[in-house]
């Protein structure tokens, strides 16, 4: 199956990169994320709670990062295993900054099996866009955030929110455009 998308952050791309690479932001930014620790140099193990539909689980695996070129790309190698099937996948991270905004763009292969992968392609790859909707959302929030400050909360409401509000400020931003042209 694949997976890809476009989503813009209002923050540098360095700082964006860091906080994709950051193992405590990534914690508490991935939807259902219950633990992600380095295990070796760009590889980590992770728990992951996360369903489609009906069929919920935890899913338990390894995440690579490789073929890094700060603050511009990398690669994103996953393999996890779970009660209601398995996951297997690949895809690359761009990041490209345009006045002061950073476009992200990810596109990959993955694989499902299992009772998961029962429920059909279409509906895994809407709660996969949901969840990078909800990602790259917290993502950017992270990322607002300075050094010296306590990180952001993350949640569904509070999440929910920010991603009206982006969606809101690209809307008017391109009628504005529309307007001036």
């Amino acid at each position: 199956m694949k997976i890809e998308g476009t989503h813009e952050l209002r923050a540098s791309r360095e700082r964006v990169y860091q906080a994709l690479i950051d193992p405590e932001v990534l914690k508490r930014a991935i939807p259902g994320c219950e633990r992600l620790e380095k295990t070796d140099e760009d590889t980590y193990s992770a728990t992951l709670k996360a369903g489609v539909g009906s069929i919920k689980g935890i899913f338990t695996g390894n995440v690579r990062l490789e073929d890094m070129r700060p603050p511009s790309h990398y690669r994103l190698v996953i393999e996890a295993r779970g009660q209601p099937g398995f996951l297997k996948g690949e895809g690359d991270l761009d990041l490209e900054e345009r006045d002061g905004i950073t476009v992200v763009s990810y596109s990959g292969d993955v694989k499902i099996g299992g009772t998961i992968a029962g429920v059909g392609q279409r509906m895994i790859q809407g709660s996969a866009k949901m969840m990078a909707s909800q990602f790259f959302t917290a993502i950017e929030a992270e990322a607002q955030t300075e050094a010296h400050e306590a990180p952001p909360k993350h949640g569904f409401f509070r999440t929910a929110l920010r991603w009206l509000s982006g969606r809101l400020r690209r809307l008017f931003r391109a009628r504005s455009q529309k307007t001036n042209s």
